[in-house]
């Protein structure tokens, strides 16, 4: 398996958020399983079982933790066997973070993706929204926000987003949206959510992920950072 968590450390530190909702004496933490041909697993904190039976498209809630390193690991669900490890990862008081499980068992491309979330609510009539292309067999991708089977526009929200990203988050009116994925500089729509309402003064990720059957569509995963 691929270990790329000495990059994840350095990925959280930058990406973490300053956060209105989290106390400064803990670090909140969520761990994302989104890859589709990885079976269930346990997670670990520095030797402990922290979350239990995750499968592909569950995730926990934001779970709050003491600030400092932790050494994580992903087993095989009810078993000692480790298939990733991590460490150490450094977690800051007054931030939240989320852990996503992304790529392929099959071709050796599992791994972990860190990043630094932000919890503070928009406001009413607002929506923070943010975009993990976690689709490890997709090419880098364009994102288009429209109204719902609305026309593509001539220019996408986001350009030429990259495997493995979080992007930034970005804050729009609520409302009933969709959001469709195309290949870098083309209108072929890889991945469609169709109507996607977002309610006011909520956040939101919505994740790209491979396709969890053998010539099926990519997929999508939306998290409630923030109801």
């Amino acid at each position: 398996m691929k270990n790329t968590f000495a990059a994840l450390s350095l990925a959280v530190g930058l990406s973490a958020t300053g956060t209105a909702q989290v106390p400064t004496n803990v670090s909140w933490v969520r761990v994302v399983h989104a890859s589709s041909d990885a079976p269930a697993v346990d997670v670990l904190a520095n030797g402990n079982v922290v979350f239990q039976g995750l499968r592909f498209k569950s995730f926990t809630e934001y779970t709050p933790v003491p600030p400092g390193a932790y050494d994580f690991s992903i087993n095989l669900t009810g078993t000692s066997t480790t298939v990733l490890t991590t460490g150490p990862n450094t977690l800051q008081g007054g931030q939240a973070y989320s852990f996503f499980a992304i790529g392929k068992v099959a071709n050796g491309t599992l791994t972990v993706m860190g990043a630094g979330d932000s919890v503070d609510a928009p406001g009413m009539g607002m929506v923070k929204l943010r975009v993990v292309h976690g689709a490890s067999t997709a090419p880098t991708v364009d994102i288009y926000a429209t109204a719902p089977y609305a026309p593509l526009p001539a220019s996408p929200a986001l350009t030429a987003v990259p495997y493995p990203l979080a992007g930034p988050y970005l804050t729009v009116p609520a409302g009933v949206y969709q959001a469709r994925v195309t290949p870098t500089g083309t209108k072929t729509v890889a991945i469609d959510s169709g109507r996607l309402a977002l309610q006011g003064n909520t956040v939101r990720t919505v994740v790209a992920l491979d396709p969890s059957s053998q010539g099926g569509p990519f997929e999508l995963l939306v998290l409630p950072d923030v109801n």
